[in-house]
């Protein structure tokens, strides 16, 4: 059963960057529209950047020039290059499918934007 595992998250200063990974195994990933979302307690869970499978992409209001979506589908990777952080980007970070699919949800990688 395809899964999701998601890495690189850390404690990075406000200004910073980090680059996320969301390895997919199972058939699904190239032939799927893809996403990060990202939740922080007591709220619901975002849609933040979306790549389709032919590679266009469309983000938030709240990441747009900050964050960068790309996917290699020879690896079955998702990528998600984060700069110019804010404490706000603070949150658990995920992807799915654009459209989520239950059960392919991942444990998330743990971003903390702080000084």
């Amino acid at each position: 059963q395809a899964h999701m595992v998601e890495s690189g998250g850390g404690l990075v200063q406000p200004g910073g960057s980090l680059r996320l990974s969301c390895a997919a195994s199972g058939s699904i990933f190239p032939i799927s529209d893809m996403a990060w979302y990202r939740q922080v307690p007591g709220k619901q869970r975002e849609l933040i950047a979306r790549s389709t499978r032919f590679g266009s992409t469309h983000y938030a209001d709240s990441v747009k020039g900050r964050f960068t979506i790309s996917r290699d589908n020879a690896k079955n990777t998702l990528y998600l290059q984060m700069n110019s952080l804010k404490p706000e980007d603070t949150a658990v970070y995920y992807c799915n499918t654009d459209g989520p699919i239950d059960h392919l949800w991942g444990q998330g990688t743990q971003v903390t934007v702080s000084s």
